[in-house]
């Protein structure tokens, strides 16, 4: 299926109709007799590129242009005019308006694909460079600024955002002294429209976190009813998200967990490492979907990985994904290093198809010292829409 798609604007039929079958080799080629006509053409279907001669009847290709130009969706549509006239005042006129090219008939009709498909290249570069800024924008926004700082627990994160692809989600809230609320997730989706609606998916579930942790901190509860609003709201059925809701007591040592569709999380022991095997159904496909909490004591010593499917798919030089055994082998490995996250990474690149991970990855390691000391715990709130804020 073609890629881009390409409106020819030209009065003369026979030259209209070899435009058409050259260029529909490689394009999706729909054409317009003359500038009226290409305006309802345009009002159908935006055209990535638009090839129009200039003198035509009822609408010239000035005339187009700047009726083009007069809207906001429409200005940016890249321009090639094809005209017998050679005179220097014509392609001013045309740079001046915005042109993008101009080809003078009679014209090598592969010399004119050439600059088609450069054009097409280089739009498409500098979009792709603007979703990037885009997006990176966003990840900087949806990554934590600072995490909770424990006295007897080391705590690291690390992301990974690839371009625009993807919707990784972080999130940490101190529900009441010493007790922590983790939410780390994964909306379905790529590029920049997943990013963008990440944004305001944390947005959604920390407002609903916020409500519903006035009555109840029990992980499965709220999942609960979160995924309940996923399916009721009518502009979110069609949403769909992993969520692992984390509760964490420090001073117990205790971790309560409900995982709704996430990679499950690994937790490192001297005697090694394992997948916490509970999961439960990804949020948003069905309203009567029930969670359970599911506690784990975190001994002296050991620690606990989560991390979103960028690690878990990613591709090995061995043809197959990492997968939950390579995570598994992954945190072992980086189990007493000082820097376990940094550990991991690079373990995991050097063993992959291609030295760099092909979609976002986030990961967040809990380790517990070997000898606990007095708990103490600051600050009390974090949030990636601000510095600080009062959960009261």
């Amino acid at each position: 299926m073609a890629e881009h798609s390409i409106l020819v604007v030209e009065d003369e039929h026979t030259l209209r109709r070899l435009l058409e079958y050259r260029l529909s080799k490689k394009y999706n080629v729909r054409t317009a007799a003359n500038g009226e006509e290409a305006l309802v053409r345009v009002s159908e279907e935006l055209p990535d590129l638009i090839i129009s001669d200039i003198m035509m009847p009822k609408m010239d290709g000035f005339a187009l242009q700047a009726s083009l130009q007069d809207r906001k969706e429409t200005s940016v549509i890249p321009f090639i005019f094809l005209t017998a006239k050679a005179d220097e005042q014509s392609r001013l006129k045309g740079r001046r308006t915005g042109v993008d090219d101009y080809i003078t008939k009679p014209f090598d009709i592969d010399q004119l694909l050439a600059r088609v498909e450069r054009l097409l290249a280089r739009t498409s570069h500098f979009q792709t460079q603007l979703d990037a800024r885009i997006g990176e924008d966003f990840s900087r926004k949806l990554i934590p600024k600072q995490l909770p700082r424990v006295d007897g627990y080391k705590l690291e994160f690390h992301n990974a955002p690839r371009e625009v692809s993807g919707g990784d989600i972080f999130d940490w809230t101190e529900v009441k002294p010493g007790v922590y609320f983790i939410t780390i997730g994964d909306v379905m989706g790529k590029g920049l429209q997943a990013k963008v609606y990440t944004f305001s998916f944390v947005g959604y579930i920390r407002s609903m976190l916020h409500a519903l942790l006035r009555t109840s901190d029990s992980p499965a509860e709220i999942m609960a009813r979160i995924n309940q609003l996923l399916v009721d709201d009518p502009p979110l059925e069609d949403s769909f998200a992993t969520l692992l809701f984390l509760r964490w007591e420090p001073a117990r040592n205790l971790v309560t967990y409900a995982n709704g569709g996430h990679p499950r999380p690994v937790i490192i022991t001297e005697r090694g490492a394992e997948i916490l095997s509970y999961s439960d159904i990804i949020l948003g496909l069905d309203g009567h979907a029930e969670f359970k909490d599911t506690a784990v004591s975190i001994p002296p010593g050991a620690a606990i990985l989560t991390y979103t499917d960028g690690l878990l798919e990613q591709q090995m030089a061995s043809g197959e994904q990492l997968g939950e055994e390579g995570v598994i082998r992954a945190a072992g490995e980086a189990f007493g290093s000082d820097r376990p996250l940094d550990r991991i990474v690079s373990g995991v690149l050097s063993e992959s198809a291609k030295p760099e991970f092909a979609d976002d990855i986030l990961l967040f390691w809990m380790e517990r010292e070997a000898s606990m000391a007095t708990i103490r715990q600051t600050p009390r709130w974090f949030s990636p829409f601000g510095e600080s804020a009062d959960p009261k």
